[in-house]
């Protein structure tokens, strides 16, 4: 997911997080069920169990992103699927984080479609997060979360600074120490790119990565296959995590 290095490895926002948890307080255990290319549905179906057998005290759920880019999407039904596990984990007394998304039409122009399926389901996630008194990280209000500097080439997953950003969000929700509003700032302004380049750059996403997402979705694959968690048991966080 272009984060990373051969040193430490891939180091994703909820590892970042769970560094500043153990700096606040070394007693912090740490478990990441993620898994990419996941839809809602089956996050709740295969994530959901294993995060309630670990009685988590703090649990972030970040879904939906997946569910959008399908041909087929119902706002209530994802959502459905999120307030399930926001009440589950509620009820078992965990603090549970979710996220409003970012709109993706921003990054990919074509897709105007997508903004209306985002706005639906941040509607629907803020409502469930009131319902059962979860803490909402609203990446659709702050327009840097559509930056194109903080995402990979895809523009489906974050870079290094996009991973960095989502950390300092969610500490900055969670007044955890050494956090601030900083992470809402704009990057510096840059030059717009001529339009020929432009065209050229949308020419070669399309040919490195929507066409390889399309003949997977016609196969019935996933990017997801073949995967499974990081840190699928609660472990010590360590300090080169």
């Amino acid at each position: 997911m272009n984060d990373g290095d051969e040193v430490r490895g891939y180091r994703g926002w909820a590892d970042r997080l769970a560094v500043q948890l153990a700096a606040a307080d070394p007693r912090v255990h740490y478990a990441n069920l993620a898994v990419r290319g996941r839809l809602t549905q089956e996050v709740h179906a295969e994530q959901l169990p294993v995060a309630l057998s670990l009685r988590p005290d703090l649990v972030t759920v970040l879904a939906g992103m997946n569910d959008l880019l399908r041909p087929r999407f119902d706002a209530a039904e994802v959502a459905g699927h999120q307030e399930r596990m926001v009440a589950a984990l509620t009820g078992l007394g965990a603090h549970v984080v979710t996220f409003a998304l970012p709109d993706p039409s921003v990054l990919v122009p074509a897709a105007r479609g997508l903004a209306k399926r985002a706005q639906d389901l941040n509607a629907h996630v803020r409502e469930a997060a009131g319902r059962h008194g979860a803490t909402v990280v609203d990446l659709s209000a702050h327009p840097v979360c559509t930056d194109a500097r903080l995402w990979s080439p895809d523009r489906l997953h974050l870079n290094t600074l996009g991973h960095t950003r989502l950390a300092a969000a969610v500490g900055h929700a969670l007044d955890l120490p050494g956090n601030d509003p900083q992470w809402m700032s704009p990057l510096a302004p840059q030059r717009r790119p001529a339009a020929w380049r432009r065209a050229v750059g949308e020419a070669h996403w399309v040919a490195s990565f929507v066409g390889p997402w399309l003949l997977r979705r016609l196969r019935g694959r996933s990017s997801g296959d073949g995967r499974t968690a990081k840190r699928p048991a609660l472990a010590p966080v360590e300090e080169n995590l």
